[in-house]
Parts: structure tokens; C-alpha cells; sequence
């Protein structure tokens, strides 16, 4: 991050600078030592200051982070749980109506929800929900930022909120339902045609206790990794989605952080979303253990 840009190199080409003031940041935050020495510094701050401050305004970096992932949680939380509410019905339904027409009809807009580019969805319905303004001058969503200045309390605040983050979402949700609900069919097969599922019928169990009880728990085990990973990524910040709607989340403070050049705050967003990844990581290790119990752990 640090041969990647400075925060001081445009302000050196600004005429009219003051150069003192540039020597005595450089000097606060050890920008004049090599690079190792520099690391060692910034893990100091890592573990005494709560990452230390930025470059330049010498402003409190863990605020705004925490700030930024709150906002994020909220965005991913309501994303990912309508995601994968409907990818479970659209997966386990496609794949006990396999060449259905359901399942056909699933698998054209599981494709098509894959190939769309995040950033080209949310631009299109931001240009449709600013049409249907102008035209029908009805507010039921707002294309940027997280809440009006109005907001006010309360459940109007709510209300607000969740109008600014309906179409986030939305692009967002669109994604993890394809994903998941491709990957939950193909396994819900895999599992549908095993031995203990042949048996189960055998014995004269109910279809639907089949169904959800032998095959849809175990099916279930390979797709908690990928919630959990990719839930753990996304939570490093949506940065496409979170930077065309203008919402001040993990992703824009990136964006933010990487367009000053300052390797700070950029540092700060690393190490939280690597963390953020093993957590969740952990988090699917020990849900096999409830969904599958030939998992054991010593």
C-alpha cells in the first residue's frame, strides 16, 4: 500500500504549498522511514490506537469504520436473507421438478441474474426509478445515499431507510439467488439419487419428510460454505453497489480511502475484511457440525 500511492504527492504539486507542513506529516507518521519500520509503527497503532489516525486531518480512523460497517450490515443482512429464502425455494423445488418448467424458467434467470454486471442492474434501475419520478412523480425509492434529510424517527426513519435500500439490495440479492440457488440444486441432486435417500423411500417415509429431512439438511452443508464466504467478503463492502447508489458502507470508504492514496485507513479495511472472512469461515466449520453429524470436532 505504501508503494502504491501517497497521500502528500498531490499536495506537493499544488502551487503555493507549504512545504514545512508537508515535512511535519511526513514526520508525524513516519512517511520518511523505510517501509518495514513504517509497518512496525502502524501495528502499534493497530493494537493501541484502534488503527491510528489518517495522513492527512489526522482524523480517527475506528469511527468511521464503524460507522461503514454498520451501514453495511444493514444492507447485507436484508440482501442475504431475501437471497437465500428464495434461493432455498428455487433450488429445492428445481431440483425435486427437475426439466420442469419451473426448473427451465429457473435456470434462464439463474443465468442471467450470474451474467448481469452488478454495476450495469443498479445504473439501469436507478435510470428506471428516475424515470417513473419524472413521469408519474411517485417516491417510492431513492437511487442515492442512506437516509433523506428529513427523516425524521422513529418508524418514519425505517420507512425512510428501507426506501433508500430497496434497490441496493435488490442488485445484491439478485446475485446471491442465482449463485446459491445453482448450487443448492446441483447438490439437492447429488443428494436425491444417494443410497440412505433410495432407503428412506423404502421404508415408507413421507416424500416430503424425505425431502427436507434427508436431503435438503445434507444438501445444505456444501452451500453454507459459500453463504458464509461470500457473506464475509461482501461485508468487506459491496464496492460497485456501494459506490453507484453513494452509500456510505465499507465498499465507498475504500473507494474514499484508495482515491486519497492515503495506506492507512486502505490498511485498516484489509485487515478488518480478512478477519471478517475467517470469522465466517469458522462460523460454516461449525454449522457442519448441526447439519452433518458425521462431522465430529475433538
Amino acid at each position: 500500500m505504501s508503494l502504491a500511492a501517497s497521500p502528500t504527492d498531490f499536495l506537493r504539486a499544488v502551487p503555493g504549498v507549504d512545504f514545512t507542513t508537508l515535512e511535519q506529516i511526513e514526520e508525524r507518521k513516519h512517511l520518511d522511514k523505510p517501509i518495514p519500520v513504517r509497518y512496525v509503527y502502524w501495528v502499534k497503532e493497530v493494537t493501541t490506537e484502534k488503527f491510528g489516525t489518517t495522513t492527512l486531518g489526522d482524523r480517527p480512523i475506528w469511527p468511521d469504520i464503524r460507522r461503514a460497517m454498520a451501514n453495511t450490515a444493514q444492507l447485507l443482512i436484508a440482501a442475504e436473507l431475501i437471497a437465500i429464502i428464495l434461493a432455498i425455494f428455487i433450488g429445492v423445488y428445481s431440483a425435486v421438478r427437475q426439466y420442469s418448467a419451473f426448473d427451465y424458467s429457473a435456470t434462464t434467470f439463474s443465468f442471467l441474474g450470474l451474467a448481469t454486471p452488478t454495476f450495469w442492474l443498479a445504473l439501469l434501475l436507478q435510470m428506471l426509478t428516475v424515470n417513473i419520478l419524472l413521469n408519474y412523480d411517485v417516491r417510492l425509492f431513492y437511487v442515492s445515499g442512506l437516509s433523506s434529510p428529513d427523516a425524521g424517527s422513529g418508524l418514519n426513519f425505517v420507512i425512510d431507510r428501507a426506501q433508500h435500500l430497496a434497490l441496493p439490495v435488490f442488485v445484491i440479492a439478485t446475485a446471491s439467488v442465482a449463485s446459491y440457488s445453482r448450487f443448492l440444486r446441483a447438490s439437492m441432486l447429488e443428494v436425491i439419487n444417494s443410497d440412505y435417500v433410495r432407503t428412506a423411500r423404502a421404508k415408507g417415509l413421507d416424500e416430503s419428510r424425505v425431502i427436507m429431512k434427508h436431503t435438503f439438511r445434507n444438501a445444505l452443508v456444501p452451500l453454507v460454505t459459500l453463504i458464509a464466504l461470500n457473506f464475509g467478503a461482501l461485508f468487506g463492502g459491496a464496492v460497485v453497489v456501494e459506490t453507484v447508489f453513494g452509500l456510505d458502507g465499507m465498499g465507498f470508504y475504500f473507494i474514499t480511502a484508495l482515491n486519497e492514496g492515503d495506506p492507512y485507513p486502505i490498511m485498516a479495511w484489509l485487515m478488518i475484511t480478512a478477519t471478517l472472512i475467517i470469522v465466517f469461515n469458522l462460523i460454516a466449520d461449525i454449522v457442519y457440525g448441526y447439519l452433518d453429524p458425521r462431522v465430529r470436532y475433538e
